[in-house]
């Protein structure tokens, strides 16, 4: 009889999207940190702009890929077994990142559709209007935006803290078993 036994690490697919994903969050968060650099109405604030709503329009895409591959997929056991206290705050994070990733494209595509403005693709393309115009409502949802994203900002730091902590401190598994390579 053969033992079958749970692999230590996740997926090449899950661990090459985890940092195509953080690759993409962090560039989407640049793009409107450097925007104030250019003055309001410039070509290159337009540029930056459309580039943000790219890069938030492929993490929007691919968190539905990388959803599906989570649960297709196992997840390799944490090794020792962080507390129950851990282990749910750790679930917490991740759902609060996944609304995130679907949220925060989502509230963006609204805002840009309530301000008048289509979201931008590549070669011309454009997204449809999701909503109908409207000032007020494309105010809240740019401040629902915005607020989103700070959060976001924070619980990136979290994980990427816990990750760190678990490896360094608690000496575990977790950070290894979403590394790229052999380990």
């Amino acid at each position: 009889m053969v033992s079958i036994t749970p692999s230590t690490r996740y997926s090449g697919i899950s661990i090459a999207m985890h940092w195509l994903m953080a690759a993409l969050l962090v560039a989407t968060a640049i793009t409107m940190e450097i925007r104030g650099i250019y003055p309001k109405g410039s070509d290159a604030r337009e540029l930056i702009k459309t580039v943000h709503y790219m890069l938030g329009m492929a993490v929007f895409a691919l968190v539905w890929l990388r959803l599906i591959a989570r649960a297709a997929g196992t997840t390799p056991p944490i090794s020792p077994a962080p507390s129950a206290t851990q282990a749910l705050l750790g679930h917490l994070v991740h759902m609060a990142l996944y609304a995130l990733m679907v949220g925060l494209p989502l509230l963006g595509w609204l805002a840009l559709s309530a301000k008048g403005k289509p979201v931008a693709l590549l070669w011309g393309m454009q997204l449809p209007m999701l909503i109908a115009e409207n000032r007020d409502t494309a105010h809240l949802l740019k401040e629902m935006h915005e607020v989103g994203a700070r959060i976001g900002y924070g619980l990136l730091a979290l994980h990427a803290g816990a990750a760190l902590l678990h490896h360094y401190v608690l000496r575990d598994n977790t950070l290894v078993r979403m590394l790229p390579g052999k380990r």
